[in-house]
């Protein structure tokens, strides 16, 4: 376990956007990158039960288990499903990336920061349009 303060967390979110290739920033549109402490019942996709909704498929830590790990979520219409109609621009797309779990999992600053990084990417990859399973091949888990 490594704590960041939220000035550290919030620093190495905008690195991992400011590594981000020109071309891959200039593309996106409406849609804002935003922090939590913790994800949220939402987040988690949680029932009215409190149980894990099915798309929740497994954690990012191996050692603790869902939901206490969810590291960072993509919530809206990827460039991809915009194309084919439908969107209604008024509301942006959110990524939104969870420090208490980035913290929990790694031990170090340095695997933190790297992680942030992964998560943001990861993120961003969604809203391009690729799947889990892709994102996985390209080494985004």
């Amino acid at each position: 376990m490594h704590r960041m303060t939220d000035e550290e967390f919030e620093a190495a979110i905008e690195e991992a956007l400011d590594a981000m290739p020109e071309q891959f920033l200039d593309a996106l549109e409406n849609i804002a990158i935003v922090w939590e402490d913790e994800p949220s019942a939402y987040h988690l996709g949680l029932d009215d039960e409190g149980d894990v909704a099915s798309w929740q498929d497994g954690g990012e830590c191996e050692d603790e288990p869902l939901p206490d790990d969810l590291l960072g979520l993509f919530d809206g219409l990827s460039l991809v499903e915009r194309a084919e109609g439908g969107y209604d621009d008024d509301i942006p797309d959110v990524i939104t990336i969870f420090k208490g779990p980035h913290e929990r999992c790694f031990s170090s600053r340095e695997e933190v920061v790297d992680e942030i990084g992964k998560t943001v990417i990861h993120e961003l990859g969604h809203y391009f349009g690729l799947d889990e399973e892709r994102l996985a091949a390209m080494g985004y888990e």
